[in-house]
């Protein structure tokens, strides 16, 4: 007879993590985290031979949300207000002083362009100070504040490429549908367009090869997955395909400045893998597998310049990880910390791949997650389709998953059409199929578990964010006898209202925008067909809807139609709003009282 599973609790889901984020100095004398002070994550950081940590900041009312090495001496990162995702970018040194606010201008967001890891003391950043909705490229003295503005966005950039030098050589534009390859010899010349695609082809310039003269790019021209090439930028032609994979998009590269060339190439089927160019790379894949205990992947995080000492973090379906700091040359591999050290894999659940096939013929992957010490028949159920929707979900250890399996339910995630990695045929099978095609793949992952005898039909929910909470709508409006209840979480409910209020940065790619999602006069009927407020009347399940005051992408008057509209009927609808959050919340009491309140909802509606 099976122990029964302990009840863990709630906080040691989604407390911040002890330490997370390692970062390696350049000269790999200092490693850098981020830490909880105050309930806020705060950066850290310490000599490597030493265990003792100076905290370098006091962020009190928001969160660190991502930081970067400028110098052996210097640390920079990026901090927004209440969520409204205007980064800043802030200094201070390993001796903790404050360098400040080195973009000071209100309403204005940071974009880090190339930190520049060569160049002691500068980086290239985008800022849209001049235009709201466009990205200028700035030198930055990261000591003095110094900006320079070295290229203005004619109106239609989207990518800056910089060579080995700093140089800004290669653009990216779009009009809104099509995409444009820009180059030129030095920085004192105009941009010449070398290539022009529409956007249903992408290809995505990476790094100047070490000699600056080619580009590496990811690109599915001419192919379904794209594949990691090598392109003359002089005439936009492929030069050779590098590496592919036949059943999913290459996700990203890593490039060694240090010797010149490609050391590996990164893609994800059921979960992410590493293909090394170079065999003294794969060894020290090996070796790294070798030194650490279970069965966890392990992927190298951060690096020196001398590139002898790496940062390793270790991930698995059922632990957030670890941290390690692995010297080459004498083969040694350091612990440094546990992201979350409460964790007990043994009592955490395993994240397992699944598919199955949609209605029109389509194969739809994704991962089921079933509770420990319960037998996988006739179980209550929490469908969880991902935001983007252009993104995906992975194998990983999911707070939100492994809490719902935790409180005995299965956990259902699926990547519907339109989310990426899986090739641009299938991205481009969910154009303008928002609440049709892309919901019916959700709908069949729940009757393909219904029918396999998993789950309970009577006791079935559905739980979003983003577009995740635009399917939830969908769902509970579309398939009304579905569903016994629905969470939704800062999502769309009116694609008229969505498409009118996107952020300003989002404006240049208003036009794809509208062939993806539908246009408003074009597209009117089956906007309004498909957008959960104008259907309120068919909701007749009980819904819980989350929301930040200050989201910038899905604003809040996308929650408070379909609330009021709810009101409007008579139907008492749950609402959470929490003023100093915005897509999502980041902060540690807002969550616990979101999954708090999460927890209760399921249990009075699903058992």
């Amino acid at each position: 007879m099976k122990e029964a599973i302990r009840r863990i609790p709630l906080q040691d889901f989604f407390r911040n993590p002890e330490k997370t984020a390692f970062q390696i100095s350049p000269e790999g004398d200092f490693v850098s985290y981020l830490a909880p002070f105050e309930n806020r994550m705060n950066l850290y950081v310490r000599n490597v031979e030493e265990e003792n940590a100076l905290r370098l900041t006091s962020e009190k009312d928001r969160g660190i949300a991502g930081y970067l090495w400028s110098n052996n001496n210097t640390l920079l990162y990026l901090k927004d207000f209440n969520g409204d995702e205007n980064y800043h970018l802030y200094g201070v040194t390993i001796d903790g002083k404050d360098l400040g606010d080195l973009t000071p201008f209100p309403g204005v967001k940071v974009e880090i362009v190339d930190r520049l890891q060569h160049i002691d003391n500068e980086m290239l950043i985008g800022l849209n100070k001049r235009n709201p909705q466009l990205f200028d490229v700035y030198r930055l003295q990261v000591e003095t504040g110094e900006l320079q503005l070295v290229a203005e966005n004619p109106g239609n950039i989207s990518n800056w490429i910089a060579d080995h030098d700093g140089k800004i050589r290669a653009a990216v534009t779009t009009d809104g549908v099509n995409t444009s390859l820009l180059f030129r010899e030095t920085q004192e010349e105009a941009f010449k367009t070398i290539l022009t695609t529409n956007f249903k082809d992408k290809i995505a310039p990476s790094i100047f090869t070490a000699d600056n003269k080619n580009l590496y790019a990811i690109s599915d021209i001419g192919r379904d997955k794209s594949a990691l090439v090598c392109i003359n930028p002089k005439t936009g032609e492929e030069i050779e395909e590098l590496f592919s994979h036949s059943e999913v998009d290459m996700d990203g590269i890593f490039f060694s400045r240090k010797r010149g060339k490609l050391i590996y190439a990164f893609y994800t089927t059921w979960k992410q893998q590493v293909h090394c160019f170079e065999e003294e790379d794969a060894i020290v894949f090996k070796k790294l597998e070798s030194l650490i205990e279970g069965e966890k992947d392990c992927f190298i995080t951060s690096m020196n310049k001398a590139e002898n000492r790496f940062l390793v973090r270790t991930i698995s379906d059922r632990s957030s990880g670890s941290y390690y700091l692995f010297n080459v040359e004498n083969e040694s591999l350091t612990h440094l910390a546990d992201i979350a050290p409460w964790q007990k894999e043994e009592e955490l659940a395993e994240m397992k791949p699944i598919s199955y096939q949609s209605r029109d013929g389509l194969t739809i992957h994704g991962y089921l997650t079933l509770p420990q010490g319960r037998s996988p028949q006739n179980l209550p159920v929490v469908v969880n389709p991902h935001g983007g929707p252009w993104h995906r979900d992975k194998w990983y250890c999911n707070a939100e998953v492994q809490f719902l399996a935790n409180r005995g339910y299965a956990v259902l995630q699926m990547n519907f059409r339109g989310s990426t990695g899986y090739g641009k045929k299938f991205v481009q099978a969910a154009f303008k199929e928002w609440g049709k095609a892309m919901q019916n793949d959700i709908t069949d992952g729940v009757k393909w578990l219904i029918d396999e005898g998993i789950a309970d039909p009577k006791r079935i929910a559905i739980y979003g964010a983003s577009y995740g909470g635009y399917a939830t709508l969908a769902g509970l409006t579309f398939t009304p006898d579905l569903y016994a209840c629905g969470i939704d979480y800062v999502g769309v409910s009116n694609l008229f209202t969505f498409l009118e209020s996107i952020p300003p940065y989002w404006q240049p790619f208003l036009e794809m925008m509208y062939e993806m999602v539908g246009h408003p006069e074009e597209d009117k009927e089956d906007l309004h067909a498909t957008s959960p407020v104008f259907h309120v009347d068919q909701i007749k399940v009980p819904l819980f809807v989350a929301q930040g005051a200050q989201d910038p992408r899905v604003k809040k008057a996308e929650s408070d139609q379909i609330v009021q509209a709810l009101k409007d009927r008579g139907v008492d609808v749950a609402y959470m709003v929490k003023d100093n959050e915005g897509h999502g919340f980041l902060n540690q009491e807002n969550r616990f009282e979101f999954y708090e309140a999460m927890e209760e909802f399921l249990a009075t509606h699903l058992q």
